[in-house]
């Protein structure tokens, strides 16, 4: 089948990018189409296809404000020409399932969350305190017209596939509409644990947008002075640089080679924010890791409470202080740990998605 696969934008190698990238290996001649694309950013494996831009890419220093150009990109998702393709694929978080298909051509969304912006976690984004008063004076205009258009668009998906319960409880109630659940792609076989490596360092892996709460984190190590490595960047990076004290390190984005020693060597992995599933800590799991995460969203399904990890009931630095420091008074088994981390493998997400593809009638 000639297929198309849709990404919202390729600037970075994080989950939505990982889940892309097991789609490439699985369709291996499809084409891509994405809103901007910065040559480079994601691996050779994606930059492989053949990848079509939309009109944002002509933006003058697009690396730096696509996301400032949410209001145009139900626009620019709906430029892209997918006649003569036989199967439309999109991995959407924004506005990728908004795509104009074909009449008579399925159009299965693997979906990462509704657009997050401007449903369940819009305050997080736009609330007081996050950004600036215009800003947030426009997103309060822009909001409805945003919303209205993401459901209106939703009905242009055959089928969908969510990466959690968590997102396809989302997917029920603000589309209607139901699907399949398949959990994204963690590379068990590369992310395990080593013979007898431990510091005293917590470890956050994270883009350091607001809804990641990296902030919390780092007022909780403040207080306890406790060693928190931090590897990431994003947005809120000097913001957050600025309010880490002596005992806080920030490493940046590392080669994989590189994270996985990391996670090796870390005494537990801290997860203060609410994900639609969450990669990172099971690939802290699958090195025998536990994990300390906030009590919603896609932990529910990833942490199992008192086995492999932790969780804290509020983002609060009571809360959290409190989880961490039940968890050195807490034995954990690294096996036992990577065992449960297994069930979310990569061998594991393209049998699943095979066979959700195949429930749609579809040959591959």
């Amino acid at each position: 089948m000639k297929t198309a696969l849709i990404h919202d934008w390729l600037t970075g190698m994080r989950g939505g990018e990982k889940v892309l990238e097991s789609l490439c290996h699985m369709f291996p001649n499809a084409d891509i189409f994405t809103l901007v694309h910065i040559p480079g950013s994601v691996s050779q494996t994606i930059e492989s296809h053949r990848i079509t831009t939309s009109p944002l890419q002509r933006f003058p220093r697009v690396r730096n404000i696509y996301r400032h150009l949410l209001p145009l990109m139900p626009w620019a998702i709906e430029r892209f020409d997918l006649s003569g393709y036989d199967l439309i694929l999109s991995s959407s978080h924004c506005v990728a399932k908004g795509v104009r298909v074909p009449k008579g051509v399925p159009h299965i969304c693997y979906c990462h969350t509704p657009m997050r912006y401007i449903w369940d976690q819009y305050d997080e984004y736009f609330g007081p305190q996050k950004t600036s008063f215009p800003l947030r004076m426009a997103m309060a205009m822009m909001r409805p017209p945003l919303k209205r258009w993401d459901v209106a668009t939703s009905n242009r998906v055959t089928h969908y596939i969510a990466n959690s319960e968590n997102v396809l409880d989302r997917i029920r109630r603000f589309y209607g509409r139901s699907g399949d659940v398949v959990y994204p792609p963690v590379e068990t076989g590369l992310y395990i644990p080593a013979p007898s490596s431990q510091s005293d360092y917590y470890l956050i892996v994270s883009a350091f947008a607001p809804y990641k709460r990296v902030d919390l984190a780092i007022d909780v190590f403040n207080k306890l002075k406790k060693p928190l490595m931090i590897i990431g960047a994003g947005q809120d990076e000097q913001k957050l640089k600025s309010l880490a004290g002596p005992h806080i390190v920030f490493k940046g984005w590392t080669p994989t080679s590189e994270l996985v020693k990391i996670y090796q060597s870390c005494k537990a992995l801290i997860f203060p924010g609410e994900e639609d599933f969450g990669i990172v800590p099971v690939e802290a799991m699958s090195c025998g890791k536990p994990v300390i995460a906030f009590r919603k969203g896609g932990a529910l399904e990833t942490v199992k409470e008192g086995v492999t990890g932790l969780l804290f009931d509020e983002q609060t630095v009571s809360s959290l202080s409190d989880a961490v420091i039940r968890s050195e008074a807490t034995t954990f088994d690294p096996g036992t740990i990577r065992q449960w981390a297994t069930r979310f493998s990569k061998e594991n997400f393209v049998e699943h998605m095979r066979e959700s593809l195949k429930g749609q009638k579809l040959s591959l």
